[in-house]
């Protein structure tokens, strides 16, 4: 069995998948795919495997937004029904909210999103041969 999956060089999505999550580099699941935050390096820094080509841009954002929205509006509503609290402090509640899931989301979906770039052979992931 090779490093990609399967003896036959088949990328499987689901471990790319959880191996982006994780913000590993989604070949061999060993070397760092982020240089920061959000930044991306050049190469996994364990088998060489490049990043440098992905193309992620607002792809993250647009998810986490999505996300973060779909879970806290409802979350906010319902506290708001529920308990009636002052706006100051509803407000100031879900923003502290959504500020901690957004800055927790966007790396991952970031790392994932690039995995799975790779898993399917996108935007230069393909064979160098």
């Amino acid at each position: 069995m090779s490093v990609e999956g399967t003896a036959d060089g088949i990328r499987l999505l689901k471990p790319a998948f959880l191996r982006g999550w994780r913000r590993r580099c989604p070949k061999c699941g060993a070397g760092p795919m982020m240089r920061g935050y959000l930044s991306v390096r050049e190469s996994c820094p364990v088998c060489g495997e490049e990043f440098h080509h992905h193309r992620a841009d607002d792809g993250p954002a647009y998810l986490t937004i999505l996300i973060v929205g779909h879970l806290m509006a409802p979350g906010l509503h319902i506290y708001f029904v529920t308990f009636r609290p002052e706006p100051l402090t509803l407000a100031s509640i879900f923003s502290v909210g959504c500020v901690i899931l957004s800055m927790y989301l966007l790396p991952r979906i970031k790392g994932a999103l690039i995995a799975y770039q790779w898993a399917r052979r996108l935007h230069g992931f393909g064979d160098q041969t």
